[in-house]
């Protein structure tokens, strides 16, 4: 979470003209995204995108958290890494290119993964979480951890040519375990996709954090939005709140 309120600077009303002039944003949503913290899991194809986009829309602190180190098939769509940063930590080249975008923006910079141990320190430094992470072990400790500490989450995931993307807010919808009560067995760490289809579902999440946190529009709470770019289809699907839920069940 980010201490105390700051007011936009001379500089940062220059720098954010542009959306500060969409209507029911404002200079008053440019100041809540620019005192406001967000987690990202992983800053790989999703990740990068939604890194890149919150950085240049103004937030004031992201969190991230990605171990490895960059090897030649995370340069087709993990837009934070590059060809010379082969072989060194992804988050250290993230940080690296969202500091040449922003150098206002506060980075915490995490060599690990999301899981059961660390969750609920991170998820304890932020507003709200996105959640890009490959696999459900990671995606339950942070909805685990979002519901716990009532911190809005936005799922966002894609195969192929395929995503899907929605808004949990604690209080006010279900939560993952509504929508996926077991770990899928299909779904695995590596599967084909084009950069272009996780940057498309990235913006899409990037657009809904800065939704929840400035109140702008309506956001995609109890909708779960899925989309096919092979021919174009966009569908709604409504996600009701189980009342069995091991998570959020009341």
């Amino acid at each position: 979470m980010m201490s105390g309120f700051a007011p936009l600077t001379d500089e940062e009303r220059a720098v954010y003209e542009w959306q500060i002039w969409v209507p029911e944003f404002g200079e008053a949503g440019q100041e809540k995204l620019k005192n406001a913290s967000v987690m990202i899991s992983r800053c790989g194809g999703l990740g990068s995108v939604v890194a890149y986009e919150l950085a240049a829309a103004g937030i004031g602190k992201l969190v991230i958290a990605h171990a490895g180190n960059v090897k030649p098939s995370d340069l087709n769509r993990q837009l934070l890494m590059t060809h010379d940063w082969l072989g060194k930590p992804r988050v250290e080249s993230a940080e690296r290119r969202l500091k040449e975008l922003n150098p206002r923006l506060e980075i915490v910079a995490v060599p690990e993964n999301i899981s059961e141990k660390n969750a609920e320190q991170l998820v304890n430094q932020v507003d709200l979480i996105v959640d890009c992470a490959p696999l459900f072990p990671e995606r339950y400790a942070m909805n685990h951890q979002a519901v716990l500490q009532k911190k809005p989450l936005v799922e966002c995931a894609m195969y192929d040519l395929e995503a899907q993307l929605t808004t949990f807010i604690p209080g006010q919808t279900g939560c993952l375990a509504c929508l996926y009560p077991h770990d899928p067995p299909a779904w695995k760490r590596e599967f084909p996709v084009f950069g272009a289809v996780s940057g498309t579902v990235g913006c899409m999440a990037a657009m809904e954090a800065i939704k929840v946190i400035s109140g702008l529009g309506e956001t995609l709470a109890n909708q779960l939005l899925m989309f096919d770019l092979r021919d174009m289809t966009f569908q709604r699907n409504r996600i009701l709140r189980r009342t069995d839920c091991a998570v959020c069940g009341v």
